[in-house]
């Protein structure tokens, strides 16, 4: 029995997947949303996450690495995330992460199921319409942590909250700023936010 927790801020499109993957034989299958997610990993000591990429997260990314940290033993549990092509930033991040298999939202269903059990054997999964994005995702100039900045600016946040956030000082933040500003080659911090909503990095 492969077990499965499925990660997914949307109550109802989660529900009804856990019940439709519930249906296959060999699989147990949980799901969780993301704020509960890390404890749920605790719990239930599943062998594979799978974790939708969109999250309601504060800091506007998904705590990826939460996921695998919070499992007991030597082996965490190996990650399996639901993804887009448009959303390079995102992939990026899971890879980062270290997730296993990628699965394009867009796709049937069934390929989420054949990637469960490809991912619970320890091998790789990516769906092929997701290639464009992971160029993307290849050529994307910024960092994870200046991602994070970006991403709590995005969502209004000062320089004094982006630090209290991220546990960094005020002058750091507005350093990262000024590397964001520069990569980007935008005027200032809106329009930084414009182009990597833009390009999908958000």
């Amino acid at each position: 029995m492969i077990r499965v927790l499925l990660v997914h801020d949307s109550c109802l499109v989660r529900s009804v997947l856990a019940e439709w993957l519930g249906r296959e034989p060999g699989l147990g299958v949980h799901d969780t949303p993301w704020h509960s997610a890390s404890g749920q990993v605790l719990s239930l000591r599943p062998d594979v996450c799978a974790a939708d990429l969109e999250c309601s997260d504060p800091q506007g990314a998904p705590p990826l690495a939460d996921l695998r940290a919070a499992g007991p033993g030597p082996t965490p549990p190996r990650l399996l995330v639901l993804a887009s092509a448009n959303r390079p930033g995102l992939l990026k991040r899971a890879a980062e992460a270290g997730a296993l298999g990628y699965v394009d939202k867009a796709g049937p269903p069934e390929r989420l199921v054949g990637a469960i059990r490809r991912v619970a054997e320890g091998r790789r999964f990516v769906d092929e319409s997701l290639g464009f994005g992971f160029l993307k995702a290849a050529e994307m100039p910024l960092t994870r942590r200046e991602l994070s900045v970006l991403s709590l600016a995005a969502g209004g946040a000062s320089v004094a909250e982006i630090a209290g956030s991220l546990h960094l000082s005020h002058g750091t933040v507005r350093n990262y700023m000024a590397a964001i500003t520069r990569k980007t080659g935008a005027r200032n911090r809106i329009d930084a936010i414009r182009i990597s909503r833009g390009e999908g990095w958000l």
